[in-house]
């Protein structure tokens, strides 16, 4: 079997930056992932198209393809004071930020005279990305899988 739209493919990676720095890895525990519903980020999504079982391959993606460009003005600068209840307000915190847009997460990058700077960009915007990939199962997924736009079971509860 090969994956294609409404296949959960399973597989081992190890994604580094363009200097080789390791930032992320399976560790021997596979991904699990739905294809065809944008699960997993686009640039690797298309090349997983056809793969099937014992299928190594490095997959090298566009910072566009991956995480985005970084936007600008994503990143903006709040008083001390919204941060009710933080002791401690430190670079590379992360907090949880209501926006019109819903939740996304944003990280500390400067504390400066009671002004902190925070950056809603992903952590990984902007950065072309390398994954090395093993496919280690491919399966057919289920109604409630299609139904709900992502895999359940083993490896399938990471939402990103």
């Amino acid at each position: 079997m090969n994956i294609c739209k409404d296949v959960v493919g399973l597989f081992e990676y190890t994604l580094t930056n363009q200097a080789g720095e390791t930032l992320d890895a399976s560790n021997g525990q596979p991904l699990a992932y739905l294809h065809g519903y944008g699960n997993i980020i686009p640039g690797l999504e298309v090349q997983m198209e056809g793969k099937t079982v014992g299928d190594k391959f490095t997959a090298k993606v566009a910072a566009a393809d991956a995480y985005g460009e970084r936007v600008e003005q994503l990143v903006q600068i709040v008083p001390m004071e919204m941060f009710q209840g933080v002791d401690q307000i430190e670079v590379g915190m992360r907090f949880e930020a209501q926006s019109e847009h819903g939740m996304h997460s944003v990280e500390v990058t400067q504390v400066e005279n009671g002004q902190v700077t925070v950056d809603g960009n992903h952590p990984l915007a902007g950065m072309d990305l390398t994954f090395e990939i093993e496919i280690t199962g491919v399966r057919a997924a289920t109604e409630d899988e299609i139904a709900h736009g992502h895999a359940h079971g083993v490896g399938g509860h990471h939402h990103h």
